[in-house]
């Protein structure tokens, strides 16, 4: 299994991709589909896990997109 952190900076890096869209909730989408289709769903659930516990080390951005993967999970 994937630790924590390595999958925090994987979800950061994606958002910072993503980041450069002027509107958030278009990037914030763009972060949600590439976890959906990217990732296992042991990291998704993980990252959902993090992110509802803590998140406090992932980005605004990341938060929102894993925020909205948790709500159409």
């Amino acid at each position: 299994m994937m630790k924590t952190e390595r999958l925090v900076k994987m979800a950061n890096d994606i958002a910072n991709f993503f980041n450069s869209e002027s509107d958030k909730e278009i990037a914030a989408e763009g972060v949600r589909n590439h976890i959906l289709r990217s990732w296992d769903p042991r990291m998704r659930n993980a990252i959902i896990a993090y992110c509802q516990q803590d998140g406090s080390e992932l980005s605004d951005l990341a938060r929102s997109a894993i925020s909205k993967l948790d709500a159409k999970k």
